[in-house]
């Protein structure tokens, strides 16, 4: 008889790509998954097994529910993200209420729910996921809502692991993939050659699992991070 205590994660922004990915290998692997999505209607036959909140991140009554809903909580993705207006538009013409949107979703909500979650992740010595990319370290035209953004989830992800030694702590840029959010930010375009967010978890797994110091770190590194 299998005596280990199930682990629980909450994944946040799981109705689709990366997320739901990530939510349904963790589920066969007998972890207890809890996620959460704006749209999240179609989850309960998506993720079957899984505990399914709908709401938005930025609000705090629901981050609320979620803190309620994990119990105990061993690993914390904060997946949720937005881009932005779509086409992408440059600084110049960026509105600001949108750029509020962005950073309150990708930068304040991820900080909120993390404080939130602080005592049970440190009762666990858990692992704090921030899935970044690679726009918060690159210039790109038209990614500057978006990118700083990034960029400052980078840092908070840091500090946390500075401040919270006993936690493991990633900002993890999954690099390219084959998702809406893409898609929205090239539109008309053929994204076909990106690959599935499917191709992402097998890094993220082995990092859950390996817990190597906390870091900024690529998909595509995880492949050489030691066993």
């Amino acid at each position: 008889m299998n005596s280990t205590p199930q682990r629980t994660a909450l994944i946040t922004g799981a109705g689709r790509g990366l997320g739901l990915a990530l939510a349904r290998a963790l589920l066969a692997r007998d972890w207890r998954v809890v996620v959460d999505a704006r749209r999240a209607f179609h989850l309960a036959d998506a993720l079957p097994g899984a505990v399914v909140l709908a709401g938005d991140v930025t609000d705090p009554a629901h981050r609320e529910s979620l803190a309620r809903v994990v119990g105990g909580l061993d690993l914390l993705v904060n997946n949720a993200s937005d881009l932005g207006p779509s086409p992408l538009p440059r600084l110049a013409d960026m509105p600001v209420d949108a750029a509020r949107r962005v950073y309150e979703t990708n930068v304040l909500a991820p900080l909120a729910l993390t404080q939130r979650l602080l005592p049970l992740l440190r009762a666990s010595r858990g692992t704090v996921i921030n899935i970044s990319s690679d726009a918060g370290t690159e210039a790109y035209p038209g990614w500057g809502a978006y990118g700083s953004s990034k960029a400052a989830l980078d840092q908070l992800t840091a500090i946390l692991a500075a401040e919270e030694p006993d936690l493991s702590a990633y900002a993890v840029d999954p690099g390219d993939m084959r998702t809406d959010m893409h898609q929205a930010a090239f539109p008309g375009e053929d994204i076909s050659d990106r690959p599935e967010p499917e191709s992402v978890v097998p890094a993220l797994l082995r990092l859950i699992e390996t817990r190597p110091p906390s870091a900024r770190l690529r998909a595509s590194d995880l492949a050489e991070v030691p066993a």
